[in-house]
């Protein structure tokens, strides 16, 4: 018998959020997130039928439109 460990699965991803934890994560509503899903601005994971997005695809969004200070 072997172990997803010994299978080389990562237990180090992020885990996965629904549309609407992303929503709240980023302080938008659900719509915004499904919007920008169907644009196809970010990745996303289907699991079945659900949509599902990782933690570091929101983050990278974020920073992507990060103003920085002329300061």
């Amino acid at each position: 018998m072997t172990t997803r460990a010994a299978q080389g699965q990562n237990f180090d991803r992020d885990p996965l959020l629904t549309v609407a934890q992303a929503g709240e994560y980023l302080g938008t509503g659900e719509r915004f997130v499904r919007r920008l899903i169907t644009e196809r601005r970010i990745g996303y994971v289907k699991v079945g039928k659900y949509v599902r997005l990782e933690r570091t695809t929101l983050d990278a969004f974020a920073d992507a439109g990060r103003i920085h200070s002329q300061r």
